[in-house]
């Protein structure tokens, strides 16, 4: 992992959350602010490291994950490009609860708390963005905890293809992080993960080709997750 330095406000000023400020505005969030880039496998904290500030990805993918004291894992999310995390540790003061892992090359601003908190003391409509954001994030939270406790494995498995698929024909997503991953996300182990992709594509509903999942029936889809 590396960090180097380039003009950190042009990255910043493409960020809802900063959009908006002035330029003499921006250069004090940058003077607070780290860019990282980091490979696939490198670690960006681990549980119980403090949290002193939050992290937006600009390109790449993280997982956030949970190990437990036998080295088992359990990935709680997955970050693309555009994401942010760990704002609500930070304004709590707390550290962090989960292990951030690289997936693949990635390019990371970190913001210190010290510049955002300076920010909020002036800027009302940087706050209302904040809380908009985390509202969001909890109401995905319930959203899984739903999902966990309600449906069966196949019924999450095909919610999280038909998220981001089309309805038109042929249609395919690519999974974002490979099938171990994904199951874990899921709340399903990894050889339940791929009994249901096997399942559905002896169905005629979907065809898997590594990561790319090419949807065949749209509404048979649909309609087998009842």
């Amino acid at each position: 992992m590396a960090t180097r330095k380039t003009r950190i406000q042009d990255f910043l000023v493409n960020m809802p959350l900063f959009q908006g400020l002035s330029s003499s505005e921006l250069d004090q969030v940058a003077a607070s602010t780290a860019q990282i880039y980091a490979g696939r496998g490198d670690v960006l904290f681990k549980q119980g490291d403090p949290c002193v500030g939050f992290h937006f990805l600009v390109y790449g993918r993280v997982k956030l994950m949970l190990r437990s004291q036998l080295g088992d894992e359990k990935v709680v999310r997955l970050i693309s490009p555009g994401g942010s995390f760990g704002e609500a540790l930070m304004f709590m003061g707390k550290p962090y609860i989960v292990s951030g892992e690289v997936l693949e090359d990635s390019m990371l601003l970190h913001i210190g708390k010290d510049g955002i908190f300076t920010l909020l003391d002036r800027y009302p409509a940087v706050a209302r963005k904040i809380i908009a954001s985390l509202s969001q994030r909890l109401q995905h939270l319930m959203s899984d905890v739903e999902s966990y406790s309600l449906r069966s494995g196949t019924q999450r498995v095909i919610g999280y293809l038909l998220k981001d698929a089309s309805s038109d024909a042929n249609s395919s997503i690519e999974l974002p992080a490979s099938k171990a991953v994904i199951a874990s996300r899921l709340n399903l182990t990894p050889e339940h993960f791929s009994r249901i992709l096997r399942e559905l594509t002896e169905l005629n509903l979907i065809a898997v080709n590594g990561r790319t999942i090419n949807i065949i029936n749209y509404n048979g889809l649909v309609e087998h997750q009842g």
